[in-house]
């Protein structure tokens, strides 16, 4: 990457300041552009979904990976519940969706309660075959008490485990269905498909192990029991380990580091949260193949206004990803993206894949129940690691007395209302919405990679009325 008159300014950069200027290109088309990432995660877009209580649980991991990407399970969730997460994730097919299941004498009150936990809002009557589809069309007006098996609607595409996307898509458009039911040799339900999900399906080459399972990230924090708890998510088989805390440059994070790397891990190890070369060579030299590059940009965190330090994100990701590559290693820009430009000039600044997290929030996907607000507009709940709803369920197992100390000193926010967009309230949609945008920055650039993108990459800075300029005047970013 280089700035368009020529030195970097004086002072750091965040996303809002700066720009991308087009160049001459020989890519013809958006979907020319290669977004797999070179960090051994085997991600084939560059996107991860943060580690998050709030945001990253066994659904997001399964969606996201089926699009190529790859979720970071939290650190406080206990190793055994991480295992069957991970043992889960990884039993699921890379085309058809998980769907929900309903026995015909559950009632219409236990359909309406799982319907919005799927991104396709149905629920499939399973009576050791399918035999009916509930949606919350068929729940209007009926008795709560009513049982489903009453008021299903028949299955109108029925397909096979192994039916190819493009089939798929043909059969829902030609019958005017909107989800399609995918059975076993032996008819039992394999998963769903919607039309729009069989078109991603061709559109999305899913991150998969040696074995065709479907990749998933845990984390460990920094306490004395990292190592034997890595052990054990390694063990469980995930596909890459990041050891987070706030602050990665400090002697607990290295030793730590240098703990997880002794246990000879043959997967990515990913440490952090540094915005600095020498803190990104020092977390390289202690072990990690990837470096997290992040001090208070998330929407959830108040460090910055607490304490007065971080740094801005794009001069934060430059430089890191400056030492990290001379090192051979790779860095994840994590925190401070709200637009799809932003992972697009975060990629052109050197980051091999970009974390998300509250973006991601406002999904069917998120752990959170759904809820609507008196205007019946639907919205999760996030908070932040550092919140004192986070730090609460961390210190759970310690004593009242020291609870009560460590809650002096919570950062972040503990509760906000994340609004569903009605017109993109999968993750799916997001993750369509990004990769759009992050491909046409490439074929803008004139790169048909990521690594081309940052080789290519020109940017300029820009003032406030800048990117004021840049934004249409009616716009869903705010």
């Amino acid at each position: 990457m280089q700035f368009l008159d020529g030195a970097p300014p004086a002072h750091d950069l965040t996303y809002d300041d700066v720009f991308m200027v087009p160049r001459h290109s020989a890519v013809a088309s958006r979907y020319d552009v290669d977004l797999s990432t070179a960090d051994g995660t085997g991600a084939t877009v560059p996107l991860v979904v943060a580690n998050m209580t709030a945001i990253s649980g066994k659904r997001m991991a399964e969606t996201i990976a089926r699009r190529g990407g790859i979720a970071v399970i939290p650190q406080d969730i206990p190793t055994g519940v991480v295992a069957d997460v991970v043992a889960q994730v990884k039993s699921r097919h890379l085309v058809f969706d998980t769907p929900i299941e309903l026995a015909p004498h559950q009632t219409v009150a236990e359909a309406l309660a799982l319907i919005p936990k799927r991104a396709h809002r149905a629920a499939v009557v399973d009576d050791r075959t399918p035999v009916g589809i509930v949606t919350e069309a068929e729940c209007s007006e009926v008795d709560r008490f009513a049982q489903v098996g009453q008021v299903m609607r028949p299955v109108e595409v029925r397909l096979r485990a192994d039916a190819d996307p493009r089939v798929a898509f043909d059969a829902l458009d030609a019958a005017h269905a909107d989800l399609a039911v995918a059975v076993e040799a032996d008819g039992t339900l394999a998963g769903v498909l919607t039309r729009t999900g069989a078109l991603r399906a061709t559109l999305y080459t899913p991150a998969v192990d040696a074995t065709g399972g479907l990749r998933v990230a845990a984390a460990v924090g920094v306490s004395g029991d990292a190592a034997p708890k890595a052990r054990e998510l390694l063990d469980a088989g995930v596909d890459c380990l990041v050891v987070d805390t706030a602050h990665g440059h400090q002697d607990r994070m290295l030793e730590t580091l240098r703990a997880v790397r002794a246990l000879d891990p043959q997967v990515p190890v990913v440490a952090g949260n540094v915005v600095a070369a020498d803190g990104t060579r020092a977390l390289i030299e202690a072990g990690a193949d990837i470096v997290k590059v992040g001090v208070g940009p998330g929407a959830m965190c108040t460090t910055r206004m607490m304490t007065g330090v971080g740094r801005p994100q794009f001069s934060a990701v430059l430089e890191c990803a400056a030492a990290a590559h001379d090192l051979g290693r790779h860095v994840w820009a994590d925190g401070g993206v709200r637009h799809p430009r932003d992972v697009a000039l975060a990629l052109a600044a050197g980051a091999s894949s970009v974390m998300v997290g509250s973006w991601f929030a406002s999904t069917h996907e998120s752990p959170g129940d759904l809820m609507h607000d008196a205007d019946g507009r639907a919205f999760k709940v996030s908070f932040g690691m550092a919140s004192a709803r986070a730090v609460a369920t961390r210190t759970a197992g310690e004593s009242a007395y020291d609870r009560a100390r460590k809650g002096l000193y919570e950062e972040g926010i503990s509760s906000s209302r994340m609004y569903l967009d009605p017109a993109r309230p999968g993750v799916e949609d997001l993750v369509d919405q990004i990769c759009s945008g992050v491909r046409s920055a490439c074929t803008y650039a004139g790169a048909a990679s990521l690594a081309e993108l940052h080789e290519r990459a020109v940017v300029g800075v820009q003032s406030t009325a800048g990117f004021t300029e840049g934004r249409p005047l009616a716009t869903s970013w705010s």
